[in-house]
């Protein structure tokens, strides 16, 4: 079994404090968000805003990534390149970002939709969103990471929708990547047991239709084998005792995309 690193309160605070920035950054991100805008343009406005907060992508150059955020569109996952596709009313957007700051990560993803949505895409970005909830809820110092891959899988299942079974949520800490790897599938009682100072990824990648995968020919691209949208949430979190205790914040980009709803 991979070796887990175990963080102190003032680890921790660091990686609330990269947390922070990545949700601030996706919140500038969610402002720019509107058809006719560029996955370049938002990635250079990503990249400005990290820089400027003191941190830098942790993305740019990871394994030869070359950009500050992925960007993925309708039936791709995750991994997508930034580059010149145009988003058009209708689209959906993943944007997955991550930061390092005084030597630690932080890491989030939201799915935006761009302009008005049809009801049924709608209808996947709440489910994969709330199961995202009903995994951390399930992260409490005790259970196993079983427990998390189950909460979500029986809920998302229940509505339907596939489970990404390739692409998984993570530990983070002073890497990007750490262990344990957190599955949005599993069984109760299964796994490795959550402990007080573990800190995790949630990351549910929910698909509409199947739940099989495929990479694209750039090598980063994962996309849905049948090509019906898919969404992603994610959520950096940290194990206490009782209940987990979430470090990045969905609360300011739910605020812009409120004001967004209001002024259609």
């Amino acid at each position: 079994m991979a070796f887990i690193y175990y963080k102190t309160e003032s680890e921790i605070r660091k990686i609330r404090e990269s947390s922070l920035i990545v949700s601030n950054t996706l919140t500038e991100v969610a402002k720019a968000i509107k058809p006719g805008v560029s996955g370049a343009q938002l990635d250079k406005l990503a990249e400005d805003f990290i820089e400027s907060a003191g941190a830098k992508p942790a993305f740019k150059g990871y394994r030869g990534f070359p950009g500050t955020l992925c960007i993925s569109v309708n039936a791709q996952v995750v991994h997508g390149i930034p580059g010149n596709y145009i988003l058009k009313e209708g689209d959906i957007v993943s944007v997955d970002c991550g930061v390092v700051k005084d030597g630690f990560y932080g890491d989030s993803a939201y799915t935006f939709a761009v302009g008005v949505i049809s009801p049924d895409i709608e209808h996947l970005l709440k489910i994969t969103k709330e199961s995202l909830y009903k995994g951390i809820e399930a992260a409490c110092g005790g259970n196993r990471i079983g427990d998390i891959g189950e909460a979500i899988q029986k809920f998302v299942e229940s509505h339907n929708y596939g489970v990404v079974r390739e692409l998984v949520g993570h530990g983070i800490g002073r890497s990007l990547h750490e262990a344990p790897d957190v599955p949005n599938y599993g069984r109760r009682g299964n796994g490795q047991k959550l402990k007080a100072g573990m800190v995790i990824c949630i990351e549910p990648m929910i698909n509409m239709g199947t739940k099989n995968v495929k990479q694209e020919a750039d090598g980063w691209t994962m996309t849905t084998a049948d090509g019906k949208p898919s969404a992603h949430f994610e959520h950096t979190i940290a194990i206490t005792d009782g209940k987990a205790l979430i470090l990045t914040s969905f609360e300011k980009i739910e605020e812009v995309e409120r004001k967004t709803v209001e002024v259609k």
